[in-house]
């Protein structure tokens, strides 16, 4: 009935993943006592849980990123702790077995559970309001994605207690992946957990893309779109044609280990350099999308901050567009070292090294949009400087590596691991925060505290150069990488400073939970009731802080880029129509729940081969499918009445306020 499932699953022998089993469960139950007591349930089921407003999904997508964050940099310290002392006779505090994992659920987690998430809440939030839609196209068809990549989330933190989490890496090592070499639960784990949020996401790539397309306030031509929604176009573009890629390594992977086939092993026929070619068709141009939103925020953010239109806006658009084709060209270069012939192994240097070239595009573009601009450096200018900074220090070693002679000197080694952490903490990271910062205000109403958003800035930059930069120069001493132990005492001295990086990048978590607890302590004083804190210029800040539940009380007409800073030059921008109509919005549904639920009892069963309940919960997702697909009570009516009050009750909290509209 339980499959392989055995007492012995239960993490027992490890005091670390010990203390995760007891206080994992300890923690859930607390919280489910804590919100009974209050009686907060009914609240969130009817109010969050079962919502399709994109504003709320979006928050929801947020605080999932944020917390697996927390669980994937604590990974980070586990392992840069113990590479700073497991030096000669010294093999520090982890296994071998245990580190392993933990540097495949990092890099797993940072990907796919907390880049993915920020970056799409923050989609969430603001492109229907930058294009002037009341929602997504698939309302509905947002919450499931959402609760897919809740319930794979779940996953993961279930390899912490019941069982173990693969020791293959995070993008997966051909054939030790197999079951030959892996027969635990752990590759498993990290092969459901893929294949179910890839599933979620490839959904969010086609509702996001049909929304931008099809969605648009009239008026609103592809050349006059922001630019953050030009990112998430693209991006959105890379998702529905590169995600389908890795579901069909992670299918073919699958019926290797379930029905041992061959598709990753050197026997009967197979062929293990056909994983890392369909692994990296979809690996690279993953890449890219975590990047161009951040490229995007950053472009929203200095136009803001410096006060002036952006610079070379056309060349922008272009640029993201060629980032977008080029990044499926250059797949091969994570591999250069695998027996490629030279004449291949040249082609995908040169676009790899092409590449560089429109991101130059943008960042000269950037530097450019700052000349002379009325520089208000804010936080979220502050992490645009950050970024331009050590991103292009990336963005060199990544050219330097584009070169196969080099990469074979440093492949493999700690070199690596500096060049994409210095590309995707200040290329990904270092935007997301800056996204944060600049639209929670439009989110909740209210401005995050600009000191401790500071103290935290500088605990980023201090603190990330000092934990990544020496491993550069290990590279170059050929320190592998994934290394739990070593024998070279030269080595030794550069990790302890990385570790010492690493405590100061917990410092700036510190500095951002205090903000966070600050900024609510003092909301009212930083209060922002009139949607433009920042006196920003695309749509979105047109309207009330936090908006409504329909966004617009009447969809604009868009007469040109930087729409909302082109009415206020005429004077027209804060006109109230002369009348309202009844609004459609959507109902609250609560089939992403259940197909969430549904979809997390199948990978769980399908991990510990109990198929009973793997087709228990197959039904349940196809079941909710078909009763969501036959429901045709799917909105409600928010009379022309109703929405003159609400926008009634608005200006008269501006008047009490003591302050005009958006001034």
């Amino acid at each position: 009935m339980f499959g392989r499932l055995t007492w012995d699953s239960i993490q027992t022998h490890d005091p670390f993943l010990f203390m995760a089993t007891i206080g994992m469960p300890i923690v859930v139950i607390a919280l489910v006592i804590v919100l009974a007591y209050f009686k907060k349930w009914g609240y969130l089921w009817r109010e969050w849980f079962t919502t399709v407003d994109h504003k709320k999904i979006g928050f929801m997508y947020i605080i999932l990123g944020m917390m697996m964050m927390l669980r994937g940099f604590v990974d980070a310290i586990m392992m840069r702790a113990q590479q700073s002392i497991a030096e000669g006779a010294n093999h520090g505090y982890l296994t071998a077995d245990h580190f392993s994992q933990i540097f495949s659920a990092h890099g797993t987690i940072m990907i796919i559970f907390a880049a993915m998430p920020i970056f799409i809440g923050l989609m969430n939030i603001a492109v229907p309001l930058q294009i002037g839609a009341r929602d997504v196209a698939f309302p509905a068809l947002n919450s499931v994605s959402f609760w897919l990549t809740v319930s794979a989330s779940l996953l993961v933190m279930v390899s912490l207690s019941i069982g173990d989490f693969s020791t293959a890496g995070w993008t997966g090592i051909a054939p030790y992946f197999e079951k030959q070499y892996s027969p635990g639960s752990g590759v498993d784990y990290w092969t459901w957990a893929l294949q179910l949020s890839g599933v979620g996401t490839t959904l969010t790539g086609i509702n996001f893309f049909v929304t931008i397309i099809k969605m648009r306030a009239p008026g609103l031509k592809l050349m006059r779109m922001p630019l953050f929604t030009w990112t998430a176009l693209t991006t959105n573009a890379l998702i529905v044609l590169s995600f389908p890629a890795l579901t069909v390594a992670l299918l073919l992977l699958t019926l290797d280990r379930y029905l041992g086939m061959n598709f990753f092993t050197n026997l009967l026929g197979g062929n293990v350099m056909l994983y890392n070619n369909i692994f990296w068709m979809w690996g690279h141009p993953e890449v890219y999308i975590v990047i161009l939103p951040a490229f995007g925020i950053f472009s929203e953010v200095v136009a803001t901050f410096s006060r002036k239109q952006i610079f070379g806006y056309h060349s922008l658009v272009y640029a993201t567009a060629v980032i977008m084709i080029l990044s499926f060209t250059v797949w091969l270069h994570h591999f250069f070292t695998m027996g490629n012939s030279v004449d291949v192994n040249i082609a995908f240097g040169i676009a790899t090294m092409l590449i560089a070239i429109p991101t130059g595009v943008k960042v000269f573009d950037w530097l450019f949009t700052m000349y002379r601009g009325r520089i208000n450096f804010s936080t979220p200018m502050y992490w645009l400087v950050a970024f331009l900074v050590m991103f292009v220090v990336g963005g060199m070693t990544g050219v330097l590596m584009a070169i196969p002679p080099i990469d074979y000197l440093v492949h493999n080694t700690v070199f690596l691991v500096a060049h994409f952490h210095n590309m995707l903490i200040p290329g990904a990271l270092f935007g997301y925060f800056a996204g944060l910062i600049y639209w929670f205000p439009k989110i909740f109403g209210f401005k995050l505290d600009e000191r401790w958003g500071k103290i935290s800035f500088w605990g980023w930059a201090i603190g990330f150069p000092t934990a990544f930069f020496p491993l550069y120069v290990l590279g170059f001493m050929g320190m592998p990488r994934r290394m739990y132990h070593y024998d070279n005492p030269t080595w030794q001295p550069l990790l302890i400073v990385a570790a010492i990086g690493t405590a100061i990048i917990a410092g700036a978590f510190v500095a951002m939970a205090i903000q966070a607890y600050v900024s609510v302590k003092n909301r009212k004083k930083n209060a922002d009731l009139t949607g433009d804190p920042w006196n920003g210029r695309t749509l979105e800040w047109s309207i009330p802080s936090p908006p409504p539940v329909y966004n617009f009380a009447v969809i604009p007409t868009v007469e040109g880029r930087d729409s909302f800073w082109t009415e206020k030059e005429k004077g027209t921008a804060y006109k109230r129509p002369e009348k309202y109509s009844d609004i459609h919005v959507p109902k609250n549904v609560p089939y992403g729940v259940w197909i969430g639920i549904a979809a997390f009892f199948f990978g769980f069963a399908m991990i510990w081969y109990m198929w009973w309940l793997a087709i228990l919960g197959l039904i349940g997702a196809i079941t909710t499918v078909i009763i969501a697909a036959n429901n045709d009570e799917n909105e409600y009516v928010i009379s022309a009445e109703e929405v003159k009050k609400i926008e009634d009750a608005h200006y008269e909290r501006l008047a009490a306020a003591g302050g005009k509209q958006h001034e």
